[in-house]
């Protein structure tokens, strides 16, 4: 077996032995065409002492002369062409994808770590960090932001849900821990409903466009009948008193789609024990929905829904109650850009574009991004958005 190490085959076509043959030629007989035609003095000089040292050399029997390296001169072609084929294969691979890195680099300077052409960082606010989880209540609304007009691209300009998270990303469950006689698996149970509750009534596509809520519904207890038969009824036959959208976030898709698939989220999920001995899991939640007209309409309008819902997880030994299903308790809603006074079932967005439809406002003008507000406030009421 030969020690000579094998050559793995190349991906990479080599450039063929003419070409490099040809190339060789050229080169050389440039630099001799390049050359002096004659010796300067000190070359004269040079020369004619090293052939007095020769003839003295051979006179002495000291063998061939050793002739210093020419300055002019560099390696033979007939040595490189010995390795001519090694490195040939080498500059290849080596400098095809050498090529394309410089290629891409140069159509896209911002590659390189440090941006070292000094180029502007991107201004979109699209690219901005997404926010912290909310940990506590807000003490004020979201600052002002730069006005700008919502598009099917960018259908959050404009607003501060910008920054926020994308629908269930931004429901963040905190670390579940023992409450009274429940254990912390029991309470962790209850969280992980709650989320479910939360994605199927308000980011769930089928939820959105209408649907039945199954989802949300699964996690509630059937043994509370008078809320299931009021949750029930509400769907069937929505009114005034039993609005569905008191709980669930419904479009009509006759009139309205959601632009895109995402909606903006931001809130929080606190829980400890409740004065009957159960447990209280309290959530208070924001959801923005961007949505256009079915009709070919590219507007896009923004409807706010803040959502502050209490689960309980009732003592089976003080009420008739499903383990790890959860009650519905104290429920509020507000709702940002939606037409009063129509009891249909879902929400209808109003249009900078089209006439106002519904009732009058006849209350508080406010901002829906505000979460430091009390809801309790003003139940009942139906305002004006100072911001959509």
């Amino acid at each position: 077996m030969s020690d000579k190490p094998s050559e793995e085959p190349s991906s990479i076509p080599e450039i063929p032995d003419d070409v490099w043959e040809q190339f060789a030629r050229d080169t050389e007989r440039e630099i001799r065409a390049s050359a002096p035609k004659e010796p300067s003095a000190r070359a004269r000089e040079v020369t004619e002492r090293l052939k007095k040292d020769e003839s003295k050399g051979k006179r002495k029997g000291k063998g061939r002369r050793q002739e210093p390296e020419g300055w002019r001169t560099g390696p033979a072609w007939q040595e490189m062409n010995g390795r001519a084929r090694r490195r040939r294969r080498a500059w290849a691979v080596l400098g095809l994808p050498l090529a394309i890195a410089v290629a891409v680099v140069a159509m896209k300077p911002s590659l390189i770590p440090g941006d070292p052409f000094g180029g502007k960082a991107d201004s979109d606010p699209a690219a901005a960090t997404p926010l912290a989880p909310e940990t506590a209540a807000p003490t004020t609304a979201p600052s002002a932001v730069d006005p700008e007009t919502p598009t099917l691209d960018r259908p959050f300009a404009g607003s501060p849900a910008l920054n926020w998270a994308d629908g269930a990303a931004g429901i963040v469950l905190p670390k579940a821990g023992a409450v009274g006689k429940f254990s912390k698996d029991q309470v962790e149970l209850a969280l992980q409903q709650t989320k479910i509750l939360l994605v199927g009534a308000n980011l769930d596509p089928k939820t959105i466009r209408g649907d039945r809520p199954a989802a949300a519904l699964a996690v509630l207890d059937p043994k509370q009948t008078k809320t299931f038969d009021r949750l029930n009824a509400s769907l069937t036959a929505p009114t005034k008193a039993q609005d569905p959208t008191q709980l669930f976030s419904r479009f009509d898709p006759k009139d309205v789609r959601l632009v895109g698939d995402v909606v903006k989220t931001r809130g929080r999920i606190t829980f400890g024990k409740s004065d009957d001995g159960g447990v209280t899991v309290h959530t208070d939640y924001t959801f923005v929905y961007p949505l256009v007209r079915t009709d070919g309409s590219i507007t896009v309008a923004r409807t706010i829904v803040r959502r502050v819902i209490d689960l309980e997880v009732l003592d089976p030994t003080r009420y008739q109650a499903t383990p790890g299903l959860l009650a519905l308790g104290q429920n509020n809603a507000d709702f940002g850009n939606s037409a009063c006074g129509v009891y249909d079932g879902y929400l209808h967005p109003e249009f900078g574009s089209a006439s106002p439809t519904g009732a009058a406002p006849t209350g508080p003008t406010e901002d829906p991004y505000d979460r430091s507000r009390d809801l309790s406030k003003g139940k009942g009421t139906c305002g004006t958005a100072t911001r959509t």
